[in-house]
This record gives C-alpha cells, structure tokens and sequence, in this order.
C-alpha cells in the first residue's frame, strides 16, 4: 500500500510540474504581446507613435502586436503587475508600483537627455495656474506657492509621478518649514475641504485631463508635465521649462484640447523628473527575446527614427523629441531610487 502511495503521489507531482512548466513554456512563447499604454498615450491623436514603438517590438521579437489603451493608471499597473501585459510605458512611480507587486516588471529602456546621457535623461514637472492669475502668485516679483492654500487643485493621479508625487512632495517641503504646515503630508493633500490645506483636489486621470481641468477653471492651480503637453502647447513667453514661461493651447489642438485654442497658463513651477521607463515583464518574455528588445530600442535605426525621435519642426504627434542626441538607453532599477525614496 505505501509504494502503491508513493508511486501515486510521485505520479501527481510529476503531472502538477509538467503542467506548470507548461503553462511557464505557453507564457513566454505566445506570438502575441501585449502593450499596455497609460491615458496620456492612449489618445487616438498618439495611435501612430503606438504603433510605431508596436512595429520595432514586432521586428526584433517576431511577434504580433496588441495595443491596451486605458483610463486609468492603476489599470495599467495592475495589467503588468498581474501578467496581463507585457510591455508598459509609465512613470518612474508607476513602475516602482508595478515592480514592488511583480518583481518580473523592470526597465527596457528610456530615453536620454539632449546629451544622448542619462545624466540630462529627465523632463518637468509644472505647477500651472491661468496666465490671467499669474500675480496672485507671486511675492516680491517671483512666484511662490504661497497662495495655493485654500485654492481647488488638479493632480493627474495619484500613481503620477510628475502630476503628483513629486509636486506634493515640492509642496511638503516647502510649506513645512512653517510652523503651521509643519506637519503636512501626501495624505493631507489627497482630498480636499474646508479644513483641508486645498479647498477642493481634482484628479484628471491625464496630464491632458489635468491641463483640462485648469484651463476650463474646474482647478485654479494645476499639475502635470511637458511630456504630455508638448504636442498640444506654444510657448508664449519665456523659454521652455522654466519658471515664469507662459503656453498657450495651439489653434489645431488634438482633443482634449480641440475647443479651448488659445487658452494660456503660466508655470510657476518647474522640476526635472527622471525620464519614463518603457518597462517588461520578464515572465511573459523569453531572455533571448528580451535581449532582442534592448537592443532594438537602443539601436541605430531607431535613434535615428524620426517617428520616434521627432524632429523640431515635425508637425507629427509622438513621446519624444529630437533636440540634440536623444536616443534609448538601457537602465537598472536602482537608476529609480531617487523617486522610490522619496
């Protein structure tokens, strides 16, 4: 009886681990793979930059292409968190979350600087508010956040790097040098009320939705970043990125923003951001495939892409721009710690 046991459980195990290799094999051997997009890409002004970051996955991997357009941040997390998905392109804060629930979740690549480096690798984020307020924010000619106390406040999301972790965290630090801020919080600046630091706190579920939200005086102060903006944005006055510069909404505007051309807010913020990872999951990607995509997304052919890399004059839609030396670099997860600590 206790060989016929033995033998039966030996059977058991053997069947439970050629299944789960089975199911492993099936994982990484599909002919499809799937790219999950955050709401910022996922606009159908952005679907030929999609498809043109699709066709360099499809040459290198020789496999099929499927787009994940979403609402929300936290679907795209979850869909590479839980295998759903396996490739991602989403915000340092993002991907920390993404990687902190699934470990197979880490970098592919991002863009570099002007410099072709990671040293200049970053883009801004803006604290807005409408030109025609801009001197309520100021104090002794230069802006301040003094004054957004009390004021209706837009974020993009709360898994949003640069449309909340890393302006909330400007916020903490500058208000609580003072005695009665002293003890802020994210937590305090989640929500909004009568007795809350923000009178009211929107989400726009979008760097374009949260630009929405201020331009249409849903928000009086706003945040969100040039990455989003960019293809929807003129400069005014001032220069690019800097505090005090003034953007107006271009007159052919994509939606969201196709009725409120010439709509101008002023930054009186602006701080660099580390640059968005493209991200993969290594459980649903073979290694030999996974090398395929590095070094399609640093080669040659596709820094030199201007579909990718969009020239300056470029009247075409895409992530990026090519100002100097911009390029795909490959990175670690610790090149992220900056904004996992703080």
């Amino acid at each position: 009886m206790k060989k016929i046991v033995t033998l039966l459980m030996s059977i058991a195990i053997g069947v439970a681990t050629i299944i789960g290799l089975a199911g492993c094999s099936d994982k990484k051997t599909s002919d499809t793979l799937t790219i999950v997009w955050y709401p910022n890409e996922s606009g159908g002004d952005l679907e030929a930059a999609r498809n043109e970051i699709g066709d360099i996955i499809t040459k290198a991997t020789g496999k099929k292409i499927e787009h994940m357009l979403t609402t929300d941040y936290a679907i795209a997390i979850e869909a590479l968190a839980n295998d759903t998905a396996a490739i991602g392109f989403m915000g340092a804060e993002g991907y920390i979350e993404a990687h902190t629930k699934n470990e197979n979740v880490i970098p592919l690549a991002i863009a570099s600087g002007k410099s072709g480096t990671v040293d200049d690798a970053v883009y801004y984020s803006w604290i807005s508010v409408p030109t025609e307020n801009q001197d309520e924010y100021k104090k002794d000619g230069n802006y301040t956040l003094d004054n957004i106390v009390g004021k209706k406040m837009s974020f993009v999301s709360n898994s949003s790097t640069s449309g909340f972790k890393v302006p909330t965290s400007g916020i903490i630090s500058y208000f609580s040098k003072q005695d009665k801020w002293k003890d802020l919080t994210k937590d305090d600046l989640i929500q909004g009320g009568s007795d809350k630091f923000f009178s009211d706190v929107l989400y726009g579920g979008s760097h374009q939705g949260s630009a929405v939200n201020l331009v249409t005086g849903k928000a009086d102060v706003a945040a969100f970043c040039d990455a989003n903006l960019f293809n929807y944005v003129d400069v005014v006055s001032g220069k690019m990125n800097e505090v005090g510069t003034v953007y107006k909404i271009k007159d052919n505007a994509a939606e969201p923003f196709n009725e409120m051309a010439g709509k101008k807010f002023t930054a009186i913020t602006s701080t660099p951001v580390l640059n968005a990872p493209f991200v993969m999951n290594t459980s649903l990607i073979s290694e030999a495939d996974q090398t395929k995509l590095i070094e399609a997304f640093t080669s040659d052919e596709t820094t030199n892409n201007a579909k990718i890399f969009l020239p300056k004059d470029s009247t075409e839609k895409g992530f990026f721009k090519k100002e100097g030396k911009e390029k795909f670099l490959e990175v670690e997860d610790a090149w992220f710690d900056p904004i996992r600590n703080m």
